[in-house]
């Protein structure tokens, strides 16, 4: 077994791990039955309700248990409806605003999403990038694979 085999199998396990003890926490503070109906929700027929950040939370993965053990939330601050599905520009909330693990959760966030048949695209509120100090702000832009869009607002 060669260096980079090593370093494979390490990353696998501990993805492995870090996955089980965010499903062992979520587990530990959520209504199965609950997540259970918001994933299976129709995100359709969320749009324009108070089960629309539910249910996409519901449809996270690993980054749930980030979200929910550091005090962090979502909120949809833009949702078209397309025919590919939903476009999404989506804020952070709570602990998670400023916090140096953004560009992470962004990114897990984003992956998971759009790995939904009924999601066409996520992108981020441009306002996320003020929390920032400069050197997260030129790090999480030059480095954090999401987009940042500013949002219209209507009046």
């Amino acid at each position: 077994m060669d260096a980079e085999d090593l370093v494979a199998m390490y990353a696998a396990q501990a993805k492995s791990s870090l996955e089980g003890e965010a499903e062992k926490r979520l587990q530990a503070t959520l209504d199965p039955e609950e997540e259970e109906r918001l994933r299976n929700l129709p995100l359709i027929d969320a749009v324009g309700t108070p089960h629309l950040v539910p249910a996409l939370l519901a449809r996270l993965g690993s980054v749930r248990a980030a979200l929910d053990g550091h005090g962090g939330g979502i909120q949809a601050t833009s949702c078209e409806v397309g025919e590919n599905g939903l476009d999404l520009v989506l804020d952070l909330t709570g602990a998670c605003v400023s916090c140096g693990a953004a560009p992470g959760t962004l990114q897990g966030i984003k992956t998971d999403l759009e790995g939904d048949d009924e999601v066409a695209r996520i992108r981020f509120d441009a306002v996320l990038l003020d929390t920032f100090d400069d050197l997260g702000r030129d790090f999480i832009l030059a480095h954090g694979e999401v987009e940042f869009v500013t949002v219209e607002v209507e009046s």
